[in-house]
């Protein structure tokens, strides 16, 4: 069974009375505290934004690669003139 993870770091947030009872009763109806339902819905909210971003990010990069070499294709190497060679001859 694996250890459990020591918490040592803090973050601290300053709260509305309204914002403060939302988040308790929250944790109550979970069965859980304040402290740990703020904990895992940051956590949560984290990783969902991380996700997002970097997936904008990669589909950005991909979408730069691809226009990149429509606009500057690269020299065919002799694996590819090959190719072109059997194609050529196959539908003659």
């Amino acid at each position: 069974m694996a250890a459990p993870l020591l918490r040592t770091e803090r973050l601290d947030a300053r709260l509305t009375p309204e914002e403060k009872e939302t988040i308790e009763t929250a944790a109550n109806l979970r069965g859980t505290s304040a402290s740990d339902f703020v904990r895992m819905a940051a956590k949560e909210a984290a990783l969902n934004t991380l996700k997002e971003l970097e997936g904008l990010t990669l589909a950005r990069r991909a979408r730069e690669a691809f226009v990149k070499a429509l606009l500057n294709p690269p020299e065919p190497n002799a694996r590819a003139i090959a190719a072109v060679k059997r194609l050529r001859k196959e539908t003659a």
